[in-house]
């Protein structure tokens, strides 16, 4: 017997048939013998409909409500598939984060998980139930207030309730078989990866591959939980998240895949003065208000001697508050002024082979010349080359780069079984 935590996306159980599809394989894994734990997203696009309502009500709503509001989404799905559950002769109890025991911090809107005390899922598999959890959230334990994890948080409820539980593997079930050298959606010639280190796959959501979220993948190295991402939709073998081991580094492909990221916003400070200590005003007061930097750029200029440009990219949805936050410091750093673009997007290639094989940075650079991409900004680590380029050539800069790699199959395009991607 074993201890399985399977995720469901939002996608998995986007409708009533959904639903009832899903719970028929949580039974059918209860009744080979295992102990089930399933962890639920909202249906559909319901977290983005929410999103979208709460706009309408307000231009800046509480941060509390918010989470209330957002958190109503797991609550339908867990509940309904613990009826569907049960329909198949098996019984099930729903529990929201806060009954599962996942504590997390004050912060509302991405929260971080603090510890998982997991005694009522714990009882109620003992008593030979599915436990069936809310995923995307948790609670704060000195205000007794409901939170969420941020976007992509019911993959991290589960990769840590799995932690938490000492679970034999954790399952990720999407609407694809698995992760691939790029989206699908994208390039529907991609491959199919058997095979990914935690290193590796921490990149790739680094970089806006969708398929993990970044946070859960991070929990899953840190306890160690086997991951294994595979589709709703299919009985096919997935991708396995895991240590890497000597048998698999030997023979490791040098690329792993491309990811994008349509999400990103580039700010560019202005003729900022060229003087120790003003990078670290400028980015200590981007901290204050928890903005997450991606690619930094500093441009000495010649023209104006004494000053410089410092360009850094960032999440579109932390571009209001940092822009609130440098206009507070305009005045005692000394930089003329700022520009916001939130027309552009990042391009990664990605693969633990690329620290040891000369000729990878040119062959990439050449595909995107080759594509008539101009590349704004270049980032880049042991296993990854990220550049920015405009919004509107991004599809084209993911498949000029994945053919340029060789990383298009011969066996047919990928299936995409449902979800729009957004």
């Amino acid at each position: 017997m074993s201890l399985i935590v399977q995720k469901y996306g939002g996608s998995s159980v986007s409708n009533a048939a959904a639903i009832k599809r899903v719970a028929k394989r949580v039974a059918a894994t209860q009744q080979q013998g295992h102990d089930v734990v399933v962890v639920v997203s909202a249906m559909g696009d319901t977290t983005d409909e929410l999103l979208d309502l709460a706009g309408a009500i307000t231009h800046e709503p509480s941060q509390r409500e918010l989470d209330i509001l957002l958190t109503a989404g797991e609550r339908i799905s867990m509940s309904l598939l613990a009826m569907a559950v049960a329909n198949y002769g098996v019984q099930a109890q729903s529990f929201t984060g806060q009954q599962a025991g996942v504590i997390t911090d004050a912060v509302y809107g991405r929260a971080q998980i603090i510890d998982v005390v997991p005694h009522r899922i714990r009882k109620a598999l003992d008593a030979g139930n599915v436990a069936i959890v809310a995923g995307f959230q948790g609670v704060d334990p000195i205000a007794n207030d409901v939170t969420t994890l941020g976007r992509g948080g019911s993959d991290t409820t589960a990769v840590a309730i799995a932690a938490g539980l000492g679970a034999d593997v954790c399952e990720i079930y999407t609407d694809v078989d698995g992760v691939y050298t790029a989206d699908p959606r994208i390039v529907p010639t991609a491959k199919k990866i058997e095979r990914a280190t935690y290193e590796e796959m921490l990149e790739l959501a680094a970089c806006g591959a969708k398929i993990l979220a970044l946070r859960s993948v991070e929990y899953g190295r840190r306890y160690g939980v086997p991951i294994h991402v595979r589709s709703s939709f299919s009985q096919s073998p997935g991708t396995y998240v895991s240590l890497s081991t000597q048998e698999d580094s030997v023979e490791a492909p040098i690329i792993s895949g491309v990811a994008h990221d349509r999400s990103e916003a580039k700010i560019t400070i202005v003729d900022v003065p060229d003087v120790p200590g003003t990078a670290a005003d400028i980015f200590a007061a981007v901290a204050e208000v928890s903005a997450n930097i991606d690619m930094i750029v500093q441009n000495v200029s010649a023209a104006r001697p004494g000053l410089t440009d410092i360009s850094f990219t960032l999440p579109e949805g932390d571009g209001k508050r940092t822009l609130s936050a440098l206009r507070r410091i305009q005045g005692d750093v000394g930089f003329a002024s700022f520009q916001y673009d939130d027309q552009i997007g990042k391009v990664s290639l990605v693969g633990a082979g690329m620290k040891s094989h000369p000729g990878v940075s040119a062959r990439f650079f050449a595909a995107l010349r080759d594509a008539g991409i101009n590349v704004e900004m270049i980032s880049t680590s042991e296993i990854r080359i990220s550049v920015a380029v405009r919004a509107d050539q991004l599809d084209d800069a993911v498949r000029a780069i994945h053919t340029a790699f060789d990383l298009d199959s011969h066996d047919g395009e990928a299936t995409v079984y449902a979800g729009t991607g957004r």
